[in-house]
């Protein structure tokens, strides 16, 4: 039976722990469908561990997923003696192993781990595992929980995109472009490709509050960005001067475009691109189809083709552990930046509307930071 939601979280002489996750039993808003579920984790046995989540991101996929148009659905079922078949939300974070199984061989009380694939539920204040669905951090020295916690969308994502699209020679003279430049991936791909040499074109929203534009501005040259453009911009008579001018004459080729709005701004951006260069699609926040003019096709031969970081996370563990720890080690030398983010703090008597609010408010536009569940401990 589940343990009443008024209780305090305690370890008992049995060895239960007490854990509450926020469940969906249907699809739908998250205000509408997400519920506060309590329940108990009996001890760990063989390789089984107890892991207590430390920050838990709140990704615009994660909502997607609950409202049902999200193409990977996890499997609802009555586990955790919800009174209906569900699922816990959540697909990212990091935890801290609190207890393991007999069994156990790679991973000790104290550890943090971060899930090996997507579906997990991570919307939680402890869970249950097998020691093979977690990746050790190895070295967890220098970090915080948050950086650990967010590396494994966003910078995943910025970093198989840039290095798998294109050859590059790493010599300064090569280019990327990208829409949603002030994105968690858009952020990410700025330091990584200051740091792998490459100069790149940021493209953001026009804001209404052109000193909050310009502060925007500021703060991704200062991550690494080569020029930044608004939508505006991108769509004018003058840019193709200016972009010609900025890679001298195009003897410096821009390789890459990196879209996740899609539309006119998509199609606008593509232009842009190298004759044998890569598009790779990996969002559609303005939620319009990519038009492409067949010219891009025959006469430039430019490469369109999508990425989705879940499916690739579960289908090579081993790179995205190669991948997770060589942006921590960035991140250990002051080389890789935390992203802005909203706090929501998660303690065991936090309310439920308090949660809910958190999840539904990432469905809005312009926000200041990436929403976070931040785990206190009781």
């Amino acid at each position: 039976m589940p343990l009443p939601l008024d209780r305090r979280r305690s370890i008992t002489s049995y060895g239960y722990t007490q854990a509450k996750a926020l469940v969906y039993s249907k699809y739908g808003e998250p205000q509408d469908v997400l519920s506060l579920h309590g329940h108990s984790i009996s001890a760990p046995s063989g390789t089984g561990v107890v892991v207590r989540m430390l920050v838990s991101p709140i990704n615009p996929a994660d909502v997607n997923q609950i409202q049902g148009v999200y193409p990977a659905k996890p499997e609802m079922t009555i586990t955790l003696g919800t009174s209906e078949p569900s699922a816990v939300a959540g697909n990212e974070g990091v935890a801290e192993v609190i207890n393991t199984g007999s069994g156990v061989k790679n991973l000790s009380k104290g550890d943090w781990v971060i899930m090996k694939s997507t579906g997990m539920g991570t919307w939680r204040t402890h869970m249950a595992m097998d020691e093979s669905q977690l990746l050790k951090i190895d070295n967890k020295d220098g970090l915080t929980p948050l950086q650990v916690g967010t590396v494994s969308v966003n910078p995943c994502t910025a970093y198989r995109m840039l290095l798998d699209s294109a050859k590059w020679n790493f010599l300064g003279d090569e280019w990327f472009i990208q829409n949603g430049a002030n994105s968690g991936v858009g952020r990410a791909a700025i330091q990584l490709g200051r740091e792998w040499g490459f100069k790149s074109i940021n493209v953001i929203r026009s804001r209404e509050n052109k000193e909050e534009e310009q502060k925007l501005r500021q703060e991704l040259l200062d991550l690494g960005a080569t020029k930044v453009i608004t939508e505006d911009e991108l769509m004018s008579r003058d840019i193709k001067d200016q972009i010609k001018e900025w890679t001298h004459g195009g003897r410096e080729q821009i390789k890459v475009g990196l879209n996740c709005v899609g539309g006119k701004a998509a199609t606008a951006l593509a232009k842009f691109l190298a004759p044998g260069a890569t598009m790779v699609t990996y969002g559609a926040m303005s939620k319009q189809p990519l038009i492409l003019p067949a010219s891009l096709l025959i006469f430039k031969d430019i490469t369109f083709k999508g990425f989705w970081v879940s499916k690739w996370s579960d289908k090579h563990p081993t790179e995205k552990k190669q991948t997770v720890d060589d942006v921590l080690r960035l991140t250990r030398e002051g080389r890789f930046k935390d992203i802005p983010v909203q706090e929501c703090k998660w303690g065991w008597n936090t309310d439920v509307g308090v949660l809910k609010e958190a999840v539904q408010g990432t469905l809005g536009g312009f926000r200041p930071g990436k929403g976070v569940f931040v785990f206190e401990e009781a």
